[in-house]
């Protein structure tokens, strides 16, 4: 019986296989030229997904198989920083490709195109600092350290316009795209595309999956092989918004001073988990390997054990420094082993879609002698959001050449709590309520609910919560300076 019952399944998956195949096969039939030979390399790619996807029964991971890594296996930043440093960087520095992943729109903001054509400071774009970063490198060392962009199709075209003004630049600037994979209906598990194209109703069938298809993508693309011909040896990959993920030469040296036997080929760099990192990936020891869990993959009953910081201590920053030529290897011998994420969406029109996705962390345990590093908080800057937008942006942070670090003046080193209401959420709104940037050195946490704006000069201290109530409006007064205090709806100030 049970026998029979795995036949079936078997038979059903063959089915679906071929099914998907011959979908796939009339959707290259609407493309011509280059998009073919494209879109054909993409749906490759999405064929081998395809197929693990229906390989695959049940959670991903087995409880009672995960302990913690070993004790050698995460390095304290500190031990990897005390090592000297060599009288001349620019060897290093030489072997070295920094990647942006730059695939996001900045729609979670408001804004329309590329989330890295935001900006973040004083005019410049999370782009424009990445683009600074680079070039004080290149003078400073006299290097030539490349930035790779990494887009997608949502992002390619305003960004490839935009990339002609570091022109004169000491920067070389590559990109390359995404793979572009069929969203999947979820009753049918067949394509909802009609054709090759990506306007009318085609607008939203289409999806770019996930971070992990860098691996992929980066080959297929020649870019990989051009970059060690040239003599690149590491990529340090980030996500743009991350405005901590600058290139850090301890780590740097570290990697490419190690024994030729002992190689690291894969550096993830991981820091100390607080309550608003509970849903971060992190990482375990699982079948004597280094492998990053995210909470997709955890069994709704372990779920809240995976959110302890007791038990979990730490998560990944996504900032990753990887072997050009091991990525070359694995993808030669088809050996990049990434688990899939299946995210649910909703089209406009109510149909219920998935797409299938991988996270490049998740290859970590492709790589030999993976290392993880517990870095500090200061290398994990993320601006997801308008709130994280408002730190960034005040005098919480100093900028000297694209880089962000935490002012001297703030006598504590963690960032304040900030939670901006619905009225702060996109960014043209949110400019409209600051008249400047508000001071704020001595703050703690701040909550802002309702309408409310605030004049030149405010202070910010201790703990700051203004709720107007709906229908009220709060104006906080230029030059005011709130220190612990609860502000509401009727303009009462009280002590907190």
């Amino acid at each position: 019986m049970v026998a029979r019952m795995a036949q079936f399944q078997e038979e059903m998956r063959q089915q679906l296989e071929t099914s998907m195949h011959a979908e796939l096969d009339k959707l290259l039939d609407t493309a011509t030229g280059v998009d073919k030979e494209v879109s054909k390399k993409d749906f490759d790619g999405f064929k081998k997904l395809f197929h693990r996807f229906l390989q695959v029964k049940g959670p991903s991971v087995d409880w009672p198989k995960i302990h913690r890594p070993p004790e050698d296996s995460i390095q304290p930043y500190d031990k990897i920083a005390a090592l000297p440093l060599p009288d001349s960087l620019a060897d290093s520095l030489n072997k070295l490709v920094v990647v942006k992943l730059n695939g996001g729109l900045g729609t979670s903001m408001g804004c329309k195109g590329p989330k890295s054509l935001i900006s973040v400071r004083n005019e410049n774009t999370f782009l424009d600092l990445t683009v600074q970063q680079i070039e004080h490198l290149n003078k400073k060392y006299n290097t030539d350290v490349p930035l790779v962009l990494m887009n997608s199709f949502n992002t390619d075209e305003d960004t490839k316009k935009i990339l002609q003004k570091y022109t004169h630049h000491r920067v070389k600037i590559h990109t390359f795209n995404q793979s572009r994979y069929p969203r999947i209906n979820k009753e049918s598990l067949l394509p909802v595309a009609t054709d090759i194209g990506m306007t009318g109703e085609n607008a939203d069938v289409w999806y770019p999956p996930g971070h992990g298809d860098i691996y992929a993508s980066f080959y297929n693309s020649g870019l990989l092989d051009q970059l060690i011909t040239e003599g690149k040896e590491y990529i340090f990959v980030s996500n743009i918004d991350n405005l901590g993920a600058t290139v850090d030469l301890n780590i740097l040296h570290h990697l490419v001073s190690q024994p030729n036997g002992k190689r690291c080929e894969f550096i993830m760099e991981v820091t100390d988990k607080t309550r608003a990192d509970v849903k971060g990936g992190t990482l375990i020891q699982y079948d004597n390997k280094l492998r990053l869990l995210e909470i997709a993959q955890v069994p709704k009953a372990h779920v809240d054990e995976f959110k302890s910081v007791t038990k979990f201590k730490i998560f990944n920053t996504n900032n990753l420094w990887i072997s050009l030529g091991a990525i070359k290897r694995l993808q030669e011998q088809n050996a990049m082993d990434m688990e899939i994420i299946v995210n649910p969406k909703t089209l406009d029109g109510g149909q219920n879609v998935i797409q299938l996705e991988t996270a490049v962390g998740a290859a970590i345990k492709s790589f030999d002698n993976a290392l993880g590093i517990n870095v500090p908080r200061s290398r994990f800057l993320p601006v997801k959001t308008v709130s994280d937008l408002l730190l960034v942006m005040s005098n919480l942070y100093s900028l000297e050449a694209g880089s962000l670090t935490m002012s001297q003046k703030r006598e504590f080193p963690t960032t304040p709590h900030v939670k901006l209401g619905s009225s702060f959420t996109k960014v043209q709104e949110y400019q409209t309520r600051f008249e400047s940037i508000p001071d704020m050195l001595e703050l703690d946490h701040l909550t802002v609910s309702g309408d409310v704006t605030f004049g030149k000069q405010v202070s910010l201290k201790g703990t700051v919560i203004i709720i107007a109530n709906h229908g009220d409006r709060i104006d906080i007064p230029a030059g005011t300076i709130l220190e612990n205090k609860i502000v509401s709806g009727n303009l009462r100030i009280l002590d907190h």
